[in-house]
């Protein structure tokens, strides 16, 4: 595959300039050639044409000094794009959407980008498998670092310099043939390089009822049915919480008349309202904290709340208040198992409050599902889901701090709409969706699965 620079639009380039505050002028500092005053050198010529990218970025990469390191080399090339032309800083910005465009093409879910490990090469993740991508150029770790600077705000990087790292939204601005339009960024630092992990996030959303959730289980998640509560969406990383929760909320917003408010960091699926108005508010951008964004919505009339994720103390304890009050709450945590994600948020507090959080919990929690995506026979990638529904036994198990009963409860608890995540790869494999072993790997209680499957 060939790359090369393309022409930004005169639209594009007032989006830019309205993206990022102002337009960028040169000021003397490296930029094209006219601006130089020079052609590149010779060697910046050669690396250009080899990977595509546009000269002005090889001259800047081999111009750093071979002695900075670190934030400081971070910070001399981001000082030295900062200088060049707005169409300059366009025509990167450009660039590196042709890796975005392949990625949708190639139904990638995620594309990897930038520090020493990469080996200057693109990754993307396809069907669960990461792998780099041997048909592009290979770049250097200041090409990757420049590529990266390029999309990125003046919020953005301060949150970097503070932190060592941010989390935005990319949005294509044209993206033609495929569904694909807006992306999850997240730019961090590694090995004194900048790297970057950006995630595609579906369109379309899938139907509530495609996710074959048991009747009482998906009447419990419709605000119609059940106004209060909190709902918890678990799995690790890549494990579709975020596409479970659009369903959800998608469903609700075709049902009833109401107000949702969803804080996310960043806002990933944008909902159109339909019958309900739904209200973005993205952490960092509309509101500092995930604490503030919940705070606030108790002063806007909401009927559901979805917090994007409740990762610390402050925005577990705001969750539980505002579930307390009436409202009907749904998040997510990186846990999974339902006992995990229970013992996961009494655990985030001293002892000497834990029994308190505990009695709170049980009280307001109404469902946990925990889920994978498991490689199907054939290829792709399924749905598998625990699900744990809240009965008053369930209720009794967490007061009485015996969260281990639970297991067996859902073990037992088909009726009232519960499974565990071991009786659905069960399921899954007696259908031949997915082949023994690979139900095996990605069981959690592996001795029950194998009582299951003898």
């Amino acid at each position: 595959m060939e790359l090369g620079p393309t022409k930004p639009s005169e639209s594009e380039i007032e989006s830019y300039d309205h993206l990022n505050g102002a337009s960028v002028q040169s000021t003397g500092g490296l930029g094209s050639a006219s601006r130089l005053g020079r052609a590149p050198s010779r060697s910046a010529s050669l690396a250009s044409e080899k990977s595509g990218l546009p000269p002005f970025c090889t001259s800047i990469a081999e111009s750093t000094p071979p002695i900075l390191y670190g934030e400081d080399r971070i910070k001399y090339l981001h000082d030295r794009l900062a200088q060049i032309d707005v169409r300059d800083r366009m025509t990167l910005r450009s660039f590196f959407d042709q890796f975005v465009h392949r990625m949708a093409k190639m139904n990638a879910s995620d594309i990897d980008l930038g520090g020493p490990t990469t080996s200057g090469l693109v990754w993307y993740r396809i069907d669960g498998d990461k792998r780099p991508d041997f048909n592009l150029p290979r770049f250097s770790v200041d090409e990757c670092t420049l590529l990266i600077l390029g999309l990125i705000t003046q919020s953005s990087w301060q949150s970097i310099g503070q932190k060592g790292s941010s989390d935005f939204s990319y949005e294509l601005s044209v993206l033609t043939g495929v569904r694909r339009k807006r992306f999850r960024a997240t730019v961090y630092m590694d090995m004194g390089a900048l790297a970057l992990n950006m995630r595609a996030i579906v369109e379309e959303v899938r139907p509530l009822k495609s996710l074959a959730f048991h009747p009482s289980v998906e009447r419990g998640l419709m605000f119609r049915h059940v106004r209060d509560g909190l709902t918890l969406i678990t799995g690790v990383t890549g494990a579709g919480k975020s596409s479970t929760l659009d369903s959800i909320v998608d469903a609700n917003n075709d049902d009833i008349a109401g107000h949702i408010v969803i804080i996310g960091k960043p806002i990933e699926y944008v909902h159109e309202s339909k019958k309900c108005i739904v209200r973005h508010r993205e952490v960092g951008a509309d509101v500092p904290t995930f604490k503030d964004g919940i705070v606030q919505s108790l002063r806007q009339d909401p009927d559901i709340v979805v917090i994007g994720e409740m990762r610390d103390p402050d925005t577990i304890s705001a969750a539980l208040e505002i579930t307390d009050s009436g409202h009907k709450v749904f998040s997510t945590l990186h846990t999974s198992s339902a006992v995990e994600s229970i013992d996961r948020i009494i655990a985030e507090y001293p002892p000497n409050e834990q029994e308190r959080v505990r009695f709170r919990l049980a009280e307001v929690l109404r469902c946990i599902v925990s889920q994978k995506l498991v490689p199907k026979i054939g290829g792709g990638r399924i749905l598998a889901k625990e699900v744990l529904w809240m009965t008053p036994s369930a209720s009794a198990a967490i007061k009485n701090n015996n969260s281990n009963e639970i297991y067996q409860m859902m073990y037992e608890g088909w009726n009232v709409g519960q499974i565990t995540l071991e009786q659905d790869l069960f399921r899954l494999m007696k259908q031949g969706l997915i082949a023994p072993d690979v139900a095996m790997n990605y069981a959690n209680n592996k001795r029950r699965f194998q009582q299951l499957a003898q």
